[in-house]
């Protein structure tokens, strides 16, 4: 698609990963590793297809979405997300969550304020997994949604094992002889699986900011898998064009799977946690009913994680005399307090 100024818009790449579980032919793998690799060292975003998540797993995923976000406000709010920023489980009503790139000291009320003048329009649940003790589940009850955690606490072990897979390709695209070198710094437990319903609101709102759906952001994880629906709305900034934004128009059954900042900083900049925000849909699809109202979207967010007491160091791959670490070690704890105390 050609951009206004006359420049190439940014692509957000393809990548079939059915050539990396025919472990019998290691060139094809190598070859689908590196184009990997490329994609996030170009755009940090890339489309994964031929993954090993079945249709059938999704749309249950996204059926099982829509009934826990249709119950009643008060049946979501006996999973309450917990007061503060330390817990990141349960139910967030719409407008206690502020998406934000910045990063203050937590006692900087005034920065807090002037977030939250322009409220997010979405409603949010998280699940972890029920083994991490510093981030206790939130459940709502079986008896108000039965099935709901069983399928909920499966998906979430079956998203990261399509996210081992990432790890593992990722060591082999970036020339490191041990291929789990990136699973041993993740035991899965430090995950996110994140339900989101972005609420109808008139177009007027958006369009003259008077409310958002998610600002520009990155993410704070080491990878960030994420599976939509068909409204659209997701746009990815263009790294060759700061502040020009690219949608990333959904494809059935396809992980949109990007770097997140803690990769980053491991990679030493190598890979790109690349800003993104959600916006309104595209023209076609942008309006529903009377009164301009925008389209109801939900997506699912799966943020992968190293545990708490993970330290956040150069992979040695990536540095050199010519080029030393850029970051200083942190705790994947240390990371996420700085974070999570602009958000809530």
């Amino acid at each position: 698609m050609p951009a206004q100024d006359g420049s190439a818009s940014m692509a957000i790449p393809i990548v079939d990963f059915s050539s990396w579980k025919n472990t019998q032919d290691q060139g094809a793998r190598l070859r689908m590793a590196q184009e990997l690799v490329r994609a996030f060292q170009t755009v940090g975003f890339v489309y994964i297809i031929n993954h090993s998540l079945p249709e059938s797993v999704l749309d249950e995923a996204f059926h099982w979405t829509k009934r826990l976000f249709n119950l009643p406000e008060e049946e979501k709010m006996k999973a309450p997300h917990p007061e503060g920023w330390a817990v990141h489980r349960g139910y967030s009503w719409p407008g206690l969550e502020k998406v934000s790139q910045t990063m203050h000291n937590e006692s900087d009320e005034e920065t807090r304020r002037k977030l939250r003048e322009i409220p997010d329009v979405k409603e949010v649940y998280d699940i972890g997994s029920d083994e991490h003790t510093d981030q206790p589940n939130q459940w709502i009850p079986d008896e108000t949604l039965p099935g709901f955690r069983a399928f909920m606490t499966k998906f979430y072990w079956e998203c990261w094992a399509v996210g081992e897979e990432l790890f593992r390709a990722l060591a082999v695209g970036l020339g490191l002889e041990d291929e789990s070198y990136l699973v041993k710094k993740h035991s899965g437990h430090g995950n996110q699986l994140r339900l989101l319903h972005y609420l109808p609101v008139p177009a007027e709102d958006l369009e003259k900011e008077r409310t958002a759906r998610c600002p520009a952001h990155t993410d704070w994880s080491s990878l960030t898998m994420l599976f939509q629906d068909d409204c659209g709305g997701l746009e990815v900034e263009d790294v060759s064009r700061p502040g020009k934004f690219v949608p990333a128009t959904p494809i059935k059954n396809a992980i949109v799977v990007n770097v997140g900042d803690l990769l980053q900083m491991w990679s030493n900049d190598r890979l790109k946690s690349t800003n993104h925000r959600v916006r309104m849909p595209p023209l076609a699809d942008r309006y529903e009913g009377p009164n301009r109202m925008t389209r109801e979207r939900f997506s699912i967010p799966y943020f992968i994680s190293p545990d708490p007491s993970s330290v956040i160091e150069c992979i040695p791959s990536c540095m050199s005399e010519e080029e030393p670490a850029k970051y200083k070690p942190i705790t994947q704890a240390e990371y996420n307090k700085m974070r999570a105390s602009m958000m809530y």
